[in-house]
Parts: structure tokens; sequence; C-alpha cells
């Protein structure tokens, strides 16, 4: 989705001859369409869009003769989506650079603003094989990014803010600057160890850079311009916000205020629960967390579920409509899984991966909160850093009481599974690899609703590999290590045999 420079042009045009205020970039015009309430308002935008993939239901049978990436782009075209034309069929990586190439040298003459070119396997039938990491980054497909705008400025000061795990994280308060079309003020620092390592002082000179044209980042100082006068950052011993002595464990990088009470980790920590893939409490954003947390209605996420119309009408904003809808929606987020309230109780190291993890092998909070570190690092994917911090968030008594008055507020406690079948396959870890009948989800499901186990990758701890039409290294990995190697209706007739003892 975008709006080319074209029609950005001519939208700007229009709103200076209204005295409208003009647009910084079509990036952020763009962006701001989408989110509007009014569609009225969105269709005033010139958006435009180019097709690149379709998604099929995974539980469903439908099946279209693709092959490839190429054959997507041309079934898109077919049904009259539109499709980028500037797209290549590369044999080789010196081809695929060679385009990369060719379209760098052309991005003055697109009417579209890009960061980079995608390169993505062509052979469909290889991505599942190649899998994603984190269920965010498939090893199928990688994108370029061209060298970024970068700028120099003054970098005014390095304040910190405080996230929602307690974490101290700096930032450079910058001389704006406009890098790309955008102005920027301010820009991200990393941690402590970063602001040493690239020995950045207030007063310095820097180069500014922003990253994927989105995100600003200072790439160091300019150190032909220091005039001595710059003072050197001291990381604070101390919280900014609450003035606990800070922490930082072993091992990491992160420096954190432990305090609990901290006005801002509550605040973050807030926006956090209330957040969509949390507990999704639709209506409840940053301004009104501050609200609720500063008329004292709210002081933890517990005092959501308490909350009034009464008390809703006496904050800035909020009418009869506006407070119904609210309470609406902190009601239905009773109903969220286990999964969810784990990721919301913003758990260090505990991300919405390993919390849906988690919930699926412990199903209910009980079972969790009676678990050793041991057997919470034991989880497949979780490990021992991970399991140390949920131990301890779960052993301390104010956090063990919050989940007592959530429970008692009404949330849900568990998280729903598959009712096993049968135990047929219960202790065996099946790797599925090559192209079958039914999807790898369905495959996956069925395994795991008769007590089987399935894995990413083959190793000798691997009982049984399920190979379908072209199945790829993972076969020969199999044959390597002496590993069974059986078919979709070998493993439909294993499920239909009786457990053994």
């Amino acid at each position: 989705m975008f709006i080319p420079w074209s029609g950005f042009r001519e939208m700007n045009e229009r709103r200076e001859a209204a005295a409208e205020p003009l647009f910084a970039n079509p990036r952020n015009a763009a962006a701001g369409a989408l989110r509007q309430l009014d569609p009225r308002l969105t269709a005033q935008r010139p958006l435009r869009f180019f097709a690149f993939q379709l998604q099929l239901d995974p539980s469903g049978r439908d099946r279209l003769p693709i092959r490839t990436q190429w054959d997507v782009l041309q079934q898109l075209s077919a049904w009259g989506f539109p499709v980028n034309p500037r797209n290549h069929v590369a044999r080789n990586m010196d081809e695929v650079i060679e385009f990369i190439e060719t379209v760098d040298h052309m991005r003055e003459e697109l009417d579209y603003a890009i960061d980079g070119v995608v390169a993505k396997v062509r052979d469909i039938s290889l991505w599942p094989e190649l899998g994603v990491i984190g269920e965010r980054d498939p090893r199928w497909s990688i994108a370029y990014k061209f060298p970024p705008d970068l700028a120099t400025t003054r970098l005014l000061s390095i304040e910190i803010n405080v996230g929602r795990t307690g974490s101290l994280n700096p930032y450079a308060v910058l001389e704006p600057v406009d890098i790309g079309g955008v102005i920027v003020k301010l820009a991200t620092l990393h941690n402590f160890e970063d602001v040493a390592r690239k020995d950045l002082r207030a007063g310095d000179t820097v180069l500014v850079k922003r990253a994927g044209e989105v995100i600003p980042q200072v790439v160091g100082p300019v150190l032909q311009h220091r005039t001595g006068a710059e003072q050197p950052f001291v990381p604070p011993s101390e919280c900014p916000v609450c003035g606990t002595p800070v922490e930082r464990p072993e091992g990491e990088v992160m420096v954190y205020c432990p305090n609990g009470s901290c006005p801002a980790r509550i605040f973050w920590g807030l926006v956090h629960f209330v957040s969509q893939d949390a507990m999704d409490i639709r209506g409840l954003g940053e301004r009104t967390a501050d609200q609720l947390l500063r008329t004292g209605l709210v002081r933890d996420y517990a005092d959501l579920y308490h909350l009034t119309a009464e008390q809703l009408l006496t904050l800035d904003g909020f009418g009869a409509v506006s407070a119904g809808n609210l309470l609406a929606s902190i009601e239905a987020s009773k109903q969220r899984p286990l999964s969810n309230l784990l990721y919301a109780l913003g758990i260090r190291h505990v991300g919405q991966h390993a919390a849906q993890l988690l919930a699926k092998r412990f199903v209910t909070m009980d079972a969790l909160m009676a678990a050793s570190e041991e057997e919470i690092a034991a989880v497949h994917g979780i490990g021992a850093t991970t399991a140390r911090a949920l131990t301890a968030f779960l052993e301390e008594p104010r956090n063990r009481k919050l989940i007592e008055r959530l429970r008692e507020a009404g949330l849900r406690m568990d998280e729903p599974v598959e009712r096993a079948e049968s135990a047929a396959l219960e202790g065996k870890t099946f790797v599925v690899t090559g192209t079958h009948r039914m999807s790898r989800k369905e495959i996956t499901s069925f395994i795991e609703r008769h007590g089987g186990r399935v894995t990413g990758s083959v190793s000798k701890a691997t009982d049984f590999v399920v190979a379908g039409e072209s199945p790829g290294s993972k076969l020969e990995r199999a044959r390597e290590l002496g590993v069974a190697v059986i078919d979709e209706d070998e493993l439909l007739a294993m499920a239909a045999e009786p457990a053994t003892e």
C-alpha cells in the first residue's frame, strides 16, 4: 500500500490551497490514511497497492495450479490485481545482484518510494522446508535494503525512558534535521553499551540515518567537529523516574528498574496489557491509560475489570457511547486464552511466541505456577533465560496476588486444547517435509491429536520423518542419521493402531 509521488504532490497542492498543513512524505500520508476511522477520509487520499502474494484457507481443500512465486504473480494479474511490473526471475545469485543494482539505479525514475528489493526462492514447495524464524522471518524470502539516507546534526542530549519490563532505554534528542523528507528530532541509542562504544556525548555533531527509511539511529559522532565542550554520558545508577537503584542481570546488556510500582513501568505495562496481541481491549489507548492512572481509577491491571460507566464519564473524551464500548471491550477480554494473558502480563523474555508455547504445554495457570524452573526450561523453544525470568515473576507475592485478582474478576486461566483422539503416537517425535495431500498445518494437528510431537528439524531425537513430494534436504538428513521415513498413508495407519503399553 503506497501513495505515488505524483498523487502526493497533487494532494499537497490541494492542502496548501486550502491552508491545511502539508504532509512530510508519502509513507506517513499513506499510514495516516489507513488509520482513519472514517473511510471517506481514507478515500480522499490517492492510495495504491501492489499484490505480491495470496493465501488460501489452510484448513480448506482448495488448491490452485501454482508451483512458483512467478505463477503467483501471473495468477494475481489474471484476476485483475495490480502487480508490480518490475519483477524478474533470476537463475543464480549473480542475476539477483544484477537486478538489485538495476533497480537501485532507476529509483529516481519510479513514481513511488522504495527502500530495497525482495528476493524469494522461486519454488513454493521448498518454502515449508526452509521454514520461518520466530514465526515472522521466512528463510525463503530476504529483503536487500538500499543504503539509508544520512544526515549530520547536533546531539542536544541523551535521555532515558523506562519500559514496561523496567528496561532503561537511552535515546538521542537531536537538533531537528530533514532525512529523506522527514524531520527527525529523536533517535534510538539501543542501550548504554552502545552509547559507550560509540562514545556519544551531548553537544556532539553526529551522523544520523533512517534504518529502512523508518527508524532513526545515531551512527556515531563526527570527531573532527569536537570542540572539547561536549559532555560525556554517565549511565544512571538509579531509575530516572522513581529513584530505585537499577540492576543489570548477569549476561544481559540492558539495565533495569526493579521497582514494580515505578510509574513508568505501570504506564507502559498497562499500554501493553490492553494491546491487540495481548488482551485486545479496543478504545483504551495511551491517553486513556494516562488518565486512568493519574486519576487513581486504575493502579494495576485488575482494576480495569472494576471500572464503571460513571467513572469513565469523568474522563476527558468519554461520552455514554464510548464508555459503553470500552466496558464491553473490557468484558470481552475476559475470554482471551491463557497465552494472551501470559503475554499481556509483560514478563521479561516472555514474548508472544513463548507465551503460546507455555500455555500449550501447561494448559492452566495453576499448572504453570506450580511448575519448577527446570520443568519450564524443558519446554521445547523456551530455555533457561526465559524460565528463570518467568519463575522469578511467578514467585513474587505481588504478582501472585495480581493473578488471583484477575482470576476473581473472571479472566480465563486456561488454554483451549484439542482433545487427543488417541495416544497411538504418544512419545514419538515427527518432522514433516515435502508436499502432501493434507496441508502441513493439518498433518501437524493430526499428529498432535494422536499424542505425537512435531519439530522443525531432523536430529537423532527424531523418530519419524513424514516425507511427501519434493522432500528436500530433511530426507537426506534422515537417511544420514538412520531415522525412519514414512509417507502420509503410513502415518494414518500408525495413528489407527492401538497404543502400545
